[in-house]
Order: C-alpha cells, then structure tokens, then sequence
C-alpha cells in the first residue's frame, strides 16, 4: 500500500515542481531545489532498531568525544550539555533503566520541526528518535546558528563510518523555507511527527497529514516557575548562595529565558521574604554581571518592558533595578493570566505566599517546569496530584530546569516514539 499523499503534493506532481519516484511502497523525491541538504542527499530508508540498540549507544557515545574534543564546540555551553547527554555512560544508564519487557521496535520515519529559539534542541529531538529506534528527517531552522553548524558537521563525518551504515541510510538534516509542499511530503512518508513551536506553529503543521497511523508528539509554547522558601535563603551560606545564583543563572540567562522550562515566575514561601529576596537577587545580580553578555538591543527591549509595566500592568506594585542586569517585578496577586507575564534577558517576576495552596488556582496545562529550592519533592509532589493541577509535568531542583530528557512534556519519548510486537 503507497503511502498517502497530501493533496500539496499531488498538485506540485501534477504541475512538474516536485520529482517523485515510487519503489513499490515508497515514494521518494529525487530532486527539490529548495531544500538544503545538510546531512545527507536523500530521503532516509525505513530501516528501524530496537530501542537504545547498540548501533546507537555507540554511534551517541563517538558523537559526544566528537563534540568535547572540537574547540569551537566547547564555546558554547549548549552544545557541551548535549555532548555531555549524549556520553556513554549517561545512554547506558538511560538503557537500564528503561524497564519494559515488551518487544519493541522504532515506528519508521520521525519528522522532526526543531525551533529557532532554542537551537540546540533539533540536535535532542533527533537523538530521542535514534534512541527509540528510528529514522530521521531532521528540519533545522532556517536561521542560521553555529551549533546548527557544529553539530550537523559531527554527525555527517560519523555516519560515513561503515559500522554505521544503517544510521547513515536512515538520517537527513534539512533546511528549507515556508515551502507547504516540502512540509507535506516529508509529513506523508513519515511514521511519527516531532512539532516544536508555538500554538500556531503547530497547528499549521497538523494540517499536513501523516499516514493513518502516525504518532503526532506537540512540544508547545509553555511557561514554568520557580517556588524558593526564604527560610532555605537564609540558612544558605555564603559558598551556598553562590551556586545557588550560579544554578538560577544557568536556568535563565544561559537561553536568554528563551526556554520553555525557563522560570518566569517566582513564588517565595516563609516569613523572611524581604530578606531572602534581597540576599538571593544580589547574588545573582553580582553573577550575571560577570557572565552575562546583555547586548544593548536587549538592554533597550527590557527597559521598554518595564516602563510598560508601570503604566499597563495593575499587578505590578514596583520593580527593583539591579543595574540593567537584572530586573524584579512586585505581584500584588496572581492573576489566572499569569502565564502571560514573561521576562526577557534579566526580566522576572516574584510573588509571596504562606501556603502553597495560594498558588494552585494558576496553574494550567501551560505549565511545564516547577522549579524548586529548599523544599522537598515529596511535597511539591503532593502539591500537584492532591490539587490535580492541568499543567506541571515536571519538578526538578534549580541549576536543572534545562536538562532536557527523554522523558519531557509529559512523554514517555522513547515508548510514544516505538511500537510493541505483542508476542503471546
């Protein structure tokens, strides 16, 4: 059975624009000038693994030493945190702990649409597809970055190794632009779809189909949050305040709080709030503005943002200046929009509360990343099952908000992007 073609394909077939050859039931582009070939010439063949095979593991494990041993790749510590999950060590405790005694296979073809905000994320998005066991078409955004570069560059020298050939045959990265006929033809062949983007990105992209049985996996627009107990502050000492500003740093700043999981907001539970605040927000000030590269764009776009808080905003009560590095933003109360308000570069914004409980009525499936300091798991667990929140699929410590994992959003990526053969 040939798989389905979307209807943007038939037309570009019927008007010469799009060379389509079929090899019983595939259907293969030959030629398109309008896309950018960046890993790989064609389309990849089905060819499918067993979950964290050893092909991969191995292929994960030479692609980090490829990454840690390239200076140019080590600038950018985005990359180093890819390299650094993509080491053996981390794979192979992943593969152990992966507990499914089913037999398992990857699905196919996984489309990825990596976004542009984040670059390093189609480079993740791919390895969670090989490590489910499958192909890739990789589409990297059309703007253009140096990890986009390196990392593309590491993976085309790896896979001409013969050992790994079967990667080799079934991966491609792509670049191209608002081309719908593309999108559509590459949705047609492939068995799962990864969309990274907005809400509207990824409706757009729903409208190109995928065969019957293709697993669609949306990672949308979302906002997450820090919870800090001032007492924790307080108790810090100094060693212990500076990695705490260190890890909230790296959380934020690190991605420009670009990032979905990124905390825009933060809640302070106790009775020493003033003080903790103070005690915490300078210490992040003082790190920012050593590590910290704010261009004078930024500089000019967060200030714009403050001065139309003062005027627009009702729940903004004041904001304090750390220089132009940092800026925090009072909440008189927290309003069910809240989600809506979002920092940039050094923007956050903070509220009190004496009780968790406060706070639950705001949370909606928006919400991604809770994000924590000197409270226990356990509780900020409870806090979500025992109110049965929409949103907050995950709870980490700070310093952690951007390790991204193959289990993110709520999926389970390396199950949702396989198939079990049920054996009886």
């Amino acid at each position: 059975m040939t798989a389905p073609v979307d209807d943007a394909v038939r037309h570009l077939l019927s008007m010469g624009e799009l060379k389509i050859q079929s090899y019983g039931d595939a259907v293969t582009p030959m030629k398109n000038d309008n896309i950018t070939w960046l890993v790989g010439d064609k389309i990849p063949e089905y060819r499918v693994f067993e979950p964290y095979s050893d092909v991969v593991c191995s292929f994960l494990s030479d692609l980090s030493q490829t990454l840690l041993k390239d200076k140019s790749a080590t600038q950018y510590p985005d990359i180093a945190s890819f390299a650094y999950f993509c080491r053996k060590a981390n794979i192979l405790k992943k593969k152990e702990s992966f507990v499914d005694r089913k037999i398992r296979l990857g699905r196919g073809i996984i489309f990825h649409i990596s976004p542009s905000n984040v670059p390093i994320n189609f480079a993740f998005s791919y390895v969670f597809g090989l490590l489910a066991g499958n192909g890739n078409i990789v589409r990297v955004p059309s703007k253009t970055s140096p990890q986009t570069d390196i990392v593309c560059n590491a993976v085309k020298i790896l896979i001409t190794d013969e050992k790994y050939g079967d990667i080799h045959a079934s991966t491609a990265f792509v670049k191209y632009g608002h081309e719908d006929e593309i999108t559509a033809y590459f949705s047609s062949i492939a068995q799962g779809r990864i969309i990274w983007g907005g809400d509207g990105t990824i409706a757009y992209i729903r409208k190109f189909a995928l065969p019957s049985r293709g697993v669609d996996i949306a990672f949308s627009d979302r906002y997450s949050c820090a919870v800090i107990d001032s007492d924790a502050v307080m108790d810090a000492d100094t060693k212990e305040i500076k990695r705490l500003a260190n890890a909230f740093y790296n959380d934020t700043y690190l991605m420009d709080q670009n990032a979905c999981s990124s905390p825009q907001l933060i809640v302070w539970r106790g009775d020493a709030c003033k003080e903790a605040q103070k005690k915490f927000w300078n210490a992040v000030a003082d790190f920012a503005s050593r590590k910290y590269d704010l261009q004078p764009v930024s500089a000019v776009d967060k200030y714009t943002k403050l001065c139309s808080e003062a005027i627009e905003n009702k729940y903004v009560s004041a904001v304090s200046r750390y220089g132009n590095i940092l800026y925090i933003a009072d909440l008189t109360e927290l309003p069910d929009t809240v989600d809506n308000f979002r920092g940039i570069c050094g923007y956050f914004y903070q509220y009190h509360c004496d009780d968790l409980a406060e706070i639950a009525h705001i949370v909606n499936e928006k919400y991604q990343t809770l994000v924590y300091y000197g409270l226990s798991p356990p509780e900020l667990s409870e806090f979500v099952t025992k109110n049965q929140l929409k949103g907050i699929d995950r709870i980490v410590p700070i310093g952690q908000a951007l390790d991204i994992d193959v289990i993110w959003d709520g999926y389970d990526l390396i199950k949702t992007l396989s198939r079990i053969i049920d054996v009886r």
